[in-house]
C-alpha cells in the first residue's frame, strides 16, 4: 500500500472513532434537549399529552396543523372489547380507539441491569400507548369539531360513536372487530338539514407511534411513521423532528415542525415502533398524509430519574380535502385498521388480500430480496426443530456454512496456490518494476498457467455478504426474537448487556466482544495476499475492530450469528489448511534477474 492509501485508511479509522464518541456525546445532549422540548412545543402550540389515563387536547403548530380540543367537564365513556388476541379500548373523547392491548406479547422484556417496579395493570404490549388522540379521531377546524365528545354505543361485533352538530350534521363512526388483528371502520358524514353544508379539510388519525419502553433506543431508528404511494414506501423517523440531528454530525440542521406528503395517492399510512404497528388502509387513497411529533408521559413501570426527559412519539394522520354536503345527503368512507405485531407472514397475507404491499411496513427496503427468504427459513427451522431461536440461529448458520463449503474449500485451495506463487510474483515485480502494464500482463499469465485467481479469496465473502446484510436487515424487525433467550442473553433483539461499567457508564456486551475476538483470530489465520505490503496486511488484520465498533450496540441475535459464523470459518480453515491440493504449483523455479548460471 502506498503512502496515500495508508493515509486514507488511517483517516477512515480516525473518523470512525470520532463518530463513535460523537454519537455518545450527542446521545447525552439529546437527553438534555428532550427535557426542554415541552417548553418548545408549548410555545409553538405543538401536539402534547398530559396524562397516561386521559386524552389531551391537540393544538395547532405554527405550520397550520389541525386544532382539536374537547370539553373535559363531560365524563369520558369507555367501551372495552376483547377477542382471543387483543383488547380494544374505545373512548368518547374523539370517538375513536384509545388503546390496543396485545395479549400475546409482554409489555417489557426484563434485563438484569434494569430496576423493574410493579408492572402496569395489563402487563402486555400495547399500541397508541399514552397517545394524545385516539385512532380515527378526526382533527380539523375547531368550529367544525365542536367539544370533541361523542356518544358510544356497543353493537353486536363492535362500537358505534356518534356526534350531532347544531347545524344538522351527524358524524357517525362504526368499528367492527375482525380477525387477524384487524378492525373494519367506517366514517359517515350525514346532512340532516335542508341546506348545503361545507365540510372543511379533515385529518383522520391513524395512530401515534410510541416507544415500547424506556429502553427502546431502536424507536429512534426504526420507529415513527410510514406511508405507501402505490409503488414505494416513505418512512418518517422521530429524528425528522429532532433539533439535535445534524448532517454528518458537523452541520446542524433546523428541525421540521411537521411532515406533509402525498398527492391523492396515499394507499396506506402507519405508525409503529420496532415490533408493533398501527396500519390504516383506506378503501380509496387519501389526498395527503401528515405526521407530527408528540410528547408522551413518563413510563409508569420503570424507575426513572427525577429529571429524566419524557418519551416522544409521532402522530400520523390521513388528510381529506374540504367538500360540500348537500341537503339530506351523506358521505361515507371506509378504512381497515391493522393493530398488531410486525409478523411478516401475517402482514404479507394482508398485503396480498388488499393488493397494497402492506409488507413494506416491515422496513426491509432494497434488501428485502434477501431478508424475506431468510426470515421464512428461520421460522420454518424453528417450527420443525422446536428449538429456541438462539439455537435456531446457530443451526441456521451451520446450514449456511455447509451449503457454501464447496465454494469456500475451492477458495482456500486457490489461496494456497497463490501463496505458493509468492516467490515468482516477487521476482516479476522486481523485473518489471518500471513497466506496470507489462507486470500486470505477466502476472495474469502466471495466474492462468497455474489456474488461480487473485479474487478467489474474496469470492466466498462476496457471495455470503448478501446473506449477512439480509440477516442484518431481517433481524431488526423479527418480532420472533423479541424476548427470545439464549444462555445468558435475556433478549436476542437487544444487546446482551451483562452490566454497566462503573465510572464510564458504558455497557459491557459480551457477545460482540466474542465476535471481535473470533474475527481477529480468523484474520490471523488467513495468509496475506501475495504482493500485499506489511502495513496493508496489518491494517486488514485489525479491520475486525471496525466491525466491533459498528455492531457493539446492535442486537445479540446478529452478534450470535456472526460469532458462530467466524468460529465455523476458523474450523473450516484449519480443516483445509493441511489438505494437499493436487493442482497446486510444484517446485517451480523462481524467476531471476541476475546473470544466467554457467554449466
Amino acid at each position: 500500500m502506498d503512502r496515500t492509501g495508508i493515509i486514507a485508511v488511517s483517516l477512515c479509522a480516525v473518523l470512525l472513532v470520532v463518530w463513535f464518541y460523537e454519537t455518545q456525546k450527542q446521545a447525552q445532549q439529546l437527553e438534555a434537549q428532550r427535557a426542554q422540548q415541552q417548553v418548545l412545543y408549548a410555545a409553538t402550540n405543538r401536539v402534547a399529552a398530559t396524562s397516561a389515563t386521559e386524552t389531551a387536547p391537540v393544538t395547532a403548530s405554527s405550520g397550520g396543523s389541525p386544532v382539536y380540543a374537547f370539553d373535559t367537564n363531560a365524563p369520558e365513556q369507555i367501551v372495552v372489547l376483547t377477542n382471543s388476541h387483543a383488547r380494544y379500548t374505545f373512548t368518547s373523547r374523539g370517538g375513536g380507539l384509545k388503546l390496543v392491548d396485545l395479549l400475546d406479547y409482554p409489555e417489557t422484556i426484563s434485563a438484569r441491569w434494569k430496576t423493574i417496579k410493579t408492572p402496569s395493570t395489563n402487563n402486555v404490549a400495547s399500541l397508541n400507548t399514552y397517545a394524545p388522540t385516539p385512532v380515527l379521531a378526526i382533527l380539523g377546524d375547531q368550529s367544525f369539531i365542536g367539544d370533541g365528545n361523542f356518544t358510544l354505543m356497543r353493537t353486536d361485533d363492535g362500537v358505534r360513536a356518534e356526534k350531532k352538530f347544531p347545524d344538522g350534521l351527524v358524524l357517525t363512526k362504526e368499528f367492527h372487530l375482525s380477525s387477524n388483528y384487524m378492525v373494519n371502520a367506517s366514517v359517515n358524514f350525514r346532512n340532516t338539514s335542508s341546506s348545503t353544508l361545507t365540510l372543511p379539510s379533515q385529518q383522520w388519525v391513524v395512530g401515534t407511534a410510541t416507544p415500547m419502553d424506556v429502553d427502546d433506543s431502536y424507536f429512534y431508528t426504526y420507529g415513527g411513521a410510514m406511508w405507501f404511494d402505490g409503488s414505494s414506501s416513505m418512512p418518517i423517523r422521530p429524528s425528522y423532528f429532532n433539533p439535535s440531528t445534524s448532517f454528518l454530525m458537523f452541520f446542524p440542521r433546523t428541525p421540521k415542525t411537521e411532515y406533509l406528503g402525498g398527492s391523492n395517492n396515499v394507499v396506506w399510512a402507519a405508525a409503529g415502533n420496532q415490533f408493533f404497528v398501527l396500519l390504516g388502509m383506506p378503501q380509496k387513497p387519501a389526498e395527503h398524509v401528515m405526521a407530527l411529533p408528540v410528547t408522551l408521559p413518563q413510563f409508569s413501570n420503570i424507575e426513572m430519574a427525577s429529571n429524566a426527559p419524557p418519551p416522544e412519539g409521532v402522530l400520523t394522520a390521513l388528510i381529506y380535502p374540504a367538500q360540500t354536503l348537500t341537503a339530506n345527503s351523506n358521505i361515507q368512507r371506509q378504512i381497515i385498521i391493522y393493530a398488531g405485531p410486525k409478523e411478516y407472514w401475517r402482514i404479507a397475507d394482508i398485503g396480498q388480500e388488499f393488493q397494497n404491499r402492506a409488507d413494506n411496513v416491515m422496513g426491509f427496503g432494497f434488501f428485502g430480496i434477501c431478508a424475506k427468504p431468510l426470515l421464512i427459513a428461520m421460522n420454518w427451522m424453528h417450527d420443525v426443530t422446536h428449538l429456541g431461536y438462539g439455537w435456531v440461529i446457530v443451526l441456521f448458520t451451520v446450514s449456511i456454512k455447509v451449503i457454501f463449503w464447496p465454494l469456500t474449500a475451492a477458495s482456500t485451495r486457490s489461496m494456497k496456490r497463490m501463496q505458493a506463487l509468492a516467490p515468482e510474483l516477487k521476482a516479476l515485480q522486481a523485473k518489471y518494476k518500471d513497466d506496470m502494464q507489462k507486470l500486470t500482463s505477466k502476472q495474469w499469465e502466471l495466474y492462468k498457467k497455474h489456474k488461480v485467481s487473485p479474487m478467489s479469496g474474496c469470492l466466498p465473502m462476496a457471495i455470503q455478504m448478501p446473506v449477512f446484510i439480509g440477516f442484518f436487515t431481517m433481524i431488526r424487525s423479527a418480532i420472533e426474537l423479541r424476548g427470545a433467550h439464549f444462555l445468558w442473553v435475556a433478549d436476542l433483539s437487544k444487546p446482551d448487556t451483562l452490566f454497566i461499567i462503573p465510572g464510564i457508564n458504558f455497557p459491557f456486551n459480551l457477545l460482540p466482544l466474542l465476535m471481535g475476538g473470533a474475527m481477529l483470530w480468523q484474520s490471523h489465520l488467513q495468509p496475506p495476499t501475495p504482493g500485499m505490503d506489511q502495513t496493508q496486511a496489518k491494517l486488514m488484520r485489525y479491520m475486525p475492530l471496525i466491525f466491533l465498533l459498528f455492531l457493539y450496540n446492535y442486537s445479540a441475535g446478529l452478534a450470535l450469528y456472526w460469532t458462530v459464523n467466524n468460529l465455523l470459518t476458523i474450523l473450516q480453515t484449519k480443516l483445509t489448511k493441511n489438505l494437499r491440493d493436487p493442482a497446486a504449483p510444484g517446485a517451480t523455479p523462481a524467476l531471476t534477474t541476475g546473470p544466467k548460471s554457467r554449466k
